[in-house]
Parts: structure tokens; C-alpha cells; sequence
């Protein structure tokens, strides 16, 4: 079987701040081991039938910092496929699109494996053996979910409910019955009690040829834009993969709704695999304290801390920072350079109403950490004050900014380590560390580093406004130049 590992990469986890935010999402916070959730998912598709392709969905404003998370894995697979959507428009749409592309790429009778890049699974050889019989289900022309038997009633998951007789000819696949929404507490301890209903994972099996003529017949608002932002779309390739970057106008107009509203809830097509896999859906703090073994008095701990007298507490430390408390109970802590979260157990999934407050008076917070992953390496603002802003820059070797100019700064480069070929104005210099230069507003300037190491500058901008968004861009080798 032509099996396509499809991974839907984007959502901002605002359940998971301060360490999820819209530049940094979810899928790409580490876990104690060092991988990332979006490096776990991507191994676990590889994985599948030995796949020689893996198709990622996902933001283009995160497309190199996703892609140098799925190299850093080194999966061994030999062919990536990119789908950069230009804003966000739901799973929907997002499954629209790489049903379209799969679809080109390999015939309309290809298998499509839909994950999401944000979870967890422990048996993957039960999760392998599930894909197979959803597979065989999806030749078929069937929609096939996943669905997890659940081991406690839980408030902030889907359930499923299945025909407990399995399809003719498919003993591990049953008809689905309903989708019911995240229940209240004692709704759930009766969904979990009857047996008939399931954890909805919100992963898919089918071929591209059924989910396109599905969304034809249930979305059309979402099908019609979607195909016309693929075929609008800019494409490149390279020997080991390519690119599909969406059509803006015609994406932009694809309806704003899930998978499971367009089509799975509405489709009379649409049938399940149970299993027990040790699956995981990490949409709280709370379900990522679950993976650190506690201590004698139920404290889970994440980098530096010491505690005194405190029972049942999360607390994670993301800088190196030494946390201390002191007779606390049942509490979630967790600290970032920039920003500190103090939550009760009980209030995990309301750290989202932070976030909202956040991006409603346009706190950086919300979107930003202080450092920053950009294409060609990172910055980390050191300090900020009135008219000032220092920052710590790190251009990968042979990496380079664009050819831009700032209308309201200017900017001061200390190089600390490697070497720089600088464009300032006419000029075009090289500095060695303990070299500077000065650019003054309205220069246009680059910064590239021509060597093997990383290049390390200091960088102190002055001026009346320092926004990020102060940039006009002429040249860029990321294709970050507006049309």
C-alpha cells in the first residue's frame, strides 16, 4: 500500500504558555529527553510502512525553524513535502490542501495518514498495527479515525461512539455512531462506563480521492478555495523534497472550520479503529507534568528547583534559573526568560485566558520569546529601554540576512565571534570580532556570514521606534520579499 504520512503542524498551544507561543507553537516544545513533539511524530511517520515521504502542513512564518526540527531528527526518510499555509484556517482546509497535493503527487488513490504533530505515542507497535487496518478500510473508500479506549473519564477530549459489531470483512474497524463534544465530569464517567465510546485522537486514513470528493459534497467552502490555492500556489523542489507555498488571496477565502465539523460529523462514511497504544494528547500543563515521574510527595520537577515542604506541585524551569518554594500545594509553575506562569492544578486549561489577554493590548508575550528563530539563525533581546534595544545575534555559516533598511533605528554590530561581510549603504566591508560598524536609518544594509562557524554580533538599535515590523525588505534568499 501507498501509505503518505500527512502531519498537520500549527496551533498556537495556548494552554501551554509561556513556553508555546504563535512564533514558537506547540508542536515544537521539548520534552525531558530533548525531542521535541513535532520530532517524536515525524519518527513515528517515518516509521509507517517505511514511508519515503512525509508531507508537513504548516505556517510559512515557521516552515525553516519546522524544518530544521524534522533534519535535526534525522529519520532517514528521503523525500520531504512542505505545504506552507499563509494564515491559519483551521484543519480543514489544512487537510484540503494536502489532499490536493498528494493527490498530484501520487494519484488520487494514494493513502493519506493525517497526524497532528503535537502527541504522544508510547506502543508504536500497536499504533503500527492500527495504521494497517485503517489502511486496508481507506483502500476501500472509507474515512477511518482513531480512537483511544480511555483509562479515566476526561473533561478536555472528544469522545467517540462506535457500533460495537466491526464492519463485514474489517474485524478491527467499526461504523462510527457519534462524535460528542468534550463532556462535563459526569458526562464522561458515563461515556467511559457503557463501553461504547471512544477518546477521539484526531487522526486520519483515507485516500485523497474520498476526502477531496468528501469536501466537495459537506464542505464546499472550504474545498473550492483550497484547490485554487494549490493550484495558484509557488512551488520549488530540491532532490530531497519541495515546497507548496499557498496562494494567499485564495486560501484566505477557505471557511474557518475543523475536520471534524466539515466532514466527519456530517459524512455517513466515517468509521473507527479502537486502540490502546499509549497515546497522549498534550494539550496542558497538566498532561505534560504526567511524563515526569513524581517524587515521595507528588512533586513533578523540570530543570532547577528546590522545595520545602510542598506536595503535588509541576514546576518547570526553562533558562536555568533556580526556582524555590516553600509549602505550597497542587500548584503549576512554570519559567521562561521573559515570563513567568503561577496556576492551580485544577486551572490548567484556563492558561489560555492568558494568552487572550495578551494578544488583546499586543504584549510581545503572546507571540514572541525573547529569542527569536528566524531562517538564517536567531536573536535574543539582552535588555530594552526607552529608545534602545540590545540584542544578541547568531547567523548560521553561510546563512545571511536580507538586503533591508529601517525607516525609524539605527544600529550599531559588535562582532564577538566569527567573521562578517557587511552591505552598509555603497559600502561592503568585513569585520573581524572586536570590529564594529555603524548604520545609520534609511541605509540599506546586510549582514552575511561567509565562514564556517557561527557569526556572534552585538547589536544595539537607537531611535524614536523599534519595532520588528520596522523593516523593508529588497533582497532575500527565503523568499521573505513581498510580491
Amino acid at each position: 500500500m501507498n501509505i503518505i504520512p500527512v502531519i498537520i503542524c500549527g496551533g498556537a498551544g495556548t494552554r501551554l504558555w509561556p513556553v508555546s507561543r504563535e512564533a514558537f507553537p506547540k508542536p515544537l516544545l521539548k520534552l525531558a529527553d530533548g525531542q521535541s513533539l513535532l520530532q517524536k511524530t515525524f519518527l513515528r511517520a517515518s516509521h509507517v510502512a517505511n514511508a519515503g515521504e512525509v508531507v508537513i502542513v504548516t505556517n510559512r512564518e515557521t516552515y525553516f525553524l519546522t524544518k530544521d526540527e524534522c533534519v535535526e531528527a534525522k529519520s532517514g526518510v528521503s523525500k520531504l513535502g512542505f505545504i506552507l499555509e499563509p494564515s491559519a484556517r483551521n484543519t480543514a482546509a489544512a487537510i484540503g490542501v494536502a489532499a490536493e497535493v498528494v493527490r498530484e503527487q501520487h494519484g488520487a488513490d494514494a493513502i493519506m495518514l493525517v497526524m497532528p504533530a503535537d502527541q504522544l505515542v508510547e506502543d508504536e507497535a500497536a499504533f503500527g498495527a492500527a495504521v494497517r487496518h485503517a489502511a486496508r478500510a481507506a483502500q476501500e473508500g472509507r474515512i477511518v479515525t482513531f480512537g483511544i479506549r480511555p483509562t479515566k473519564p476526561e473533561t478536555g477530549y472528544g469522545y467517540i461512539e462506535f457500533d460495537s459489531a466491526p464492519l463485514p470483512g474489517a474485524q478491527a474497524v467499526h461504523k462510527v455512531v457519534r462524535f460528542v463534544e468534550k463532556p462535563q465530569l459526569g458526562v464522561a464517567e458515563e461515556l467511559v462506563a457503557d463501553g461504547r465510546h471512544l477518546w477521539n485522537a484526531g487522526m486520519f486514513c483515507f485516500t485523497a480521492e474520498t476526502m477531496l470528493a468528501e469536501l466537495g459534497k459537506h464542505a464546499p467552502t472550504v474545498l473550492e478555495p483550497t484547490i485554487a490555492a494549490v493550484n495558484e500556489a509557488k512551488r520549488s523542489t530540491s532532490k530531497d523534497g519541495y515546497t507548496v507555498e499557498l496562494d494567499g488571496a485564495q486560501f484566505g477565502r477557505a471557511e474557518d472550520i475543523s475536520i471534524d465539523y466539515a466532514v466527519m460529523e456530517r459524512s455517513d462514511n466515517v468509521n473507527v479503529v479502537p486502540c490502546e497504544m499509549g497515546w497522549s494528547d498534550i494539550g496542558s500543563w497538566l498532561a505534560i507534568s504526567e511524563l515526569t515521574a513524581p517524587d515521595a510527595r507528588g512533586n513533578r520537577i523540570y530543570g532547577g528547583a528546590e522545595l520545602y515542604e510542598v506536595d503535588n506541585c509541576f514546576i518547570r524551569s526553562e533558562n536555568g534559573r533556580m526556582i524555590g518554594a516553600v509549602g505550597v500545594q497542587d500548584l503549576i509553575v512554570v519559567d521562561t526568560a521573559d515570563a513567568l506562569l503561577i496556576a492551580t492544578r485544577d486551572r490548567a486549561q484556563d492558561v489560555k485566558q492568558i494568552v487572550a489577554k495578551l494578544k488583546k493590548v499586543n504584549h510581545d508575550a503572546y507571540k514572541l520569546h525573547r529569542t527569536v528563530h528566524r531562517p538564517w539563525g536567531t536573536y535574543t533581546v539582552l535588555e530594552e529601554g526607552d529608545r534602545f534595544k540590545m540584542k544578541r545575534i547568531v547567523v548560521k555559516p553561510n546563512a545571511q540576512l536580507s538586503l533591508q533598511m529601517h525607516h525609524h533605528r539605527s544600529e550599531h554590530w559588535i562582532v564577538v565571534s566569527g567573521c562578517a561581510d557587511i552591505v552598509n549603504g555603497e559600502q561592503v566591508i568585513s569585520l573581524q570580532p572586536n570590529e564594529s560598524t555603524y548604520i545609520p536609518a534609511g541605509h540599506e544594509h546586510r549582514l552575511i556570514n561567509p565562514g564556517v562557524m557561527d557569526l556572534v554580533l552585538i547589536e544595539v538599535q537607537c531611535g524614536e521606534y523599534l519595532g520588528e515590523d520596522d523593516i523593508v525588505r529588497f533582497e532575500d534568499v527565503y523568499g521573505r520579499v513581498p510580491a
